[in-house]
């Protein structure tokens, strides 16, 4: 019988569907993690690591060249250039599906995800890859993987061959004392932070679990978070080639970047809640209150300063106001003659720390009023507020019968003059406030005073100076420290 190709199709048809009955039989049969290490065989396709481009100046940049250096080594490498708003001049980069621009700034014609980051990252690693920087050779992304993954450090670095190489920093943030303090690494390639360029790679789910993850400038709002969450970034032996055409080459463009990134920088830490930075060798940066600004904190309620609701101490440059406040008036009284003495919550700061409390928000001097007279400044703080040649303000306090200093007519940090008079071998006088240290007390304890360090100098104090404090305190005092309301606010947290 001659077998036409109809019957010929029919057969093959047959075959076909009967072989692949039999396969999914047998798979079927096979055991279930037998199926599974099969899958997990199954090499990866794809890349792991976008790269993510964030830190460069609009006006001059290198990131055409570095996009293209990384689309060299691999076509289909996922790239993410970020930018708070649409970079000007325009940036030149390829129209391919795997180059993308993430604009930051909310925009009416934008949907929200548009201006969250990591809906542009859909691989388990990001690469953080400053301007100035370029792929040359094949490979180091997926090495800086091989490195994270058997690393107990959430980051790896790799530097970049400028003029100003990544080296390793240690670094303390302490969110309390709104302060961050840099020195040597004790154990470098591994560090907390890291100084000059390099290419950082950490997992994508770790980078956006930051409060800020690409706040710039980058690497500074990066290793606070982390180094604040304990995570330590390993520094690699493995080098990233710089741009054959380097960014900022003429002096007029490296003036405005440093101008501009100074700006930057100061926001940030503001923002982050850092007033100051300590550096190796002991160079202090400031960032928080000044002689021509406010203070950091507004009007005070129940005597518990909004900072305490903070889990926060006393800002650092509050501090130092108040240390250069006090300084300033006891030297007015002394060379006046008039007699004083730390009073209050300031004489337990000497006589706990030899120092303002560290949660403290003024200075308590006492004086006798009889001295008034003596203080030029304070005959005329009678009248009316008076700024001395200094800046400071002497005024009569609104509150009551006593008299206030304030650090400048901008910032009302200030030392407040209670003025005391015998009466019966008493000490009292003509204003008290519902504060429980605000009580009588017999004048022996002035006679004589003596000195404490106090502030960064010696300052008068009362004799017999840990009964004065419990008279007026309660008994363990010195020892037992509290936040001056803890019916509102308890330093244990209870």
């Amino acid at each position: 019988m001659r077998l036409t190709r109809c019957w010929a199709a029919l057969a093959a048809a047959i075959i076909l569907n009967l072989l692949v009955f039999f396969y999914v039989s047998w798979l079927q049969h096979q055991p279930r993690n037998s199926r599974a290490r099969g899958l997990r065989r199954t090499p990866a396709t794809g890349p792991r690591v976008t790269v993510l481009i964030r830190e460069f100046e609009a006006f001059d940049n290198a990131v055409p060249e570095l996009v293209d250096s990384f689309l060299q080594q691999d076509p289909a490498q996922p790239v993410v250039v970020v930018a708070d708003t649409l970079p000007y001049p325009p940036l030149t980069l390829p129209h391919v599906p795997n180059v993308r621009l993430a604009l930051l700034q909310p925009a009416l014609d934008r949907p929200a995800a548009a201006s969250r980051p990591e809906t542009y990252v859909a691989t388990e690693f990001v690469a953080l890859v400053p301007d100035g920087a370029r792929a040359e050779s094949p490979g180091h992304l997926e090495r800086m993987v091989e490195a994270l993954r058997g690393s107990s450090a959430r980051l790896v670095a790799a530097p970049v061959a400028t003029a100003n190489p990544a080296r390793c920093l240690a670094l303390n943030v302490s969110l309390r004392e709104w302060t961050a303090r840099y020195g040597p690494a004790p154990s470098a390639p591994r560090c907390d932070a890291l100084d000059g360029d390099a290419v950082l790679l950490l997992r994508s789910r770790d980078l956006f679990n930051l409060s800020v993850p690409l706040a710039r400038p980058l690497a500074t709002g990066l290793f606070l978070q982390t180094a604040l969450r304990g995570w330590t970034v390993q520094l690699l032996d493995l080098t990233f080639a710089a741009a054959r055409q380097p960014p900022l080459a003429t002096a007029h463009a490296r003036w405005k970047a440093e101008r501009e990134g100074r700006s930057r920088r100061a926001a940030l830490l503001r923002t982050l809640g850092i007033r100051l930075v300590s550096w190796e060798g002991g160079r202090l940066e400031w960032f928080g209150c000044s002689k021509e600004s406010a203070r950091c904190f507004g009007t005070v309620a129940g005597d518990t300063p909004s900072y305490l609701y903070e889990g926060r101490w006393t800002p650092p440059c509050c501090l130092r106001a108040l240390r250069e406040t006090a300084r300033y008036v006891v030297g007015v009284l002394e060379a006046a003659g008039v007699r004083y003495w730390l009073e209050g919550g300031s004489l337990l700061g000497a006589a706990r720390h030899g120092d303002i409390i560290p949660w403290d928000y003024d200075v308590d001097l006492g004086i006798y009023l009889e001295d008034v007279g003596n203080c030029e400044q304070l005959r005329g703080a009678e009248a009316g507020s008076v700024v001395d040649e200094r800046g400071f303000v002497w005024e009569k306090a609104v509150e009551g019968d006593f008299f206030r200093v304030q650090y400048s007519e901008s910032n009302h940090l200030h030392v407040d003059l209670w003025p005391f008079y015998p009466r019966n071998g008493v000490m009292t006088k003509d204003t008290w406030l519902d504060h429980r240290q605000d009580v009588e007390f017999p004048e022996h304890f002035l006679q004589p005073l003596i000195s404490l360090p106090f502030a960064g100098f010696m300052a008068q104090v009362p004799n017999n100076y840990r009964r004065f404090l419990e008279l007026k305190f309660g008994p363990g005092v010195i020892e037992n420290p509290e936040y001056p309301n803890p019916a509102l606010l308890s330093l244990t947290g209870g």
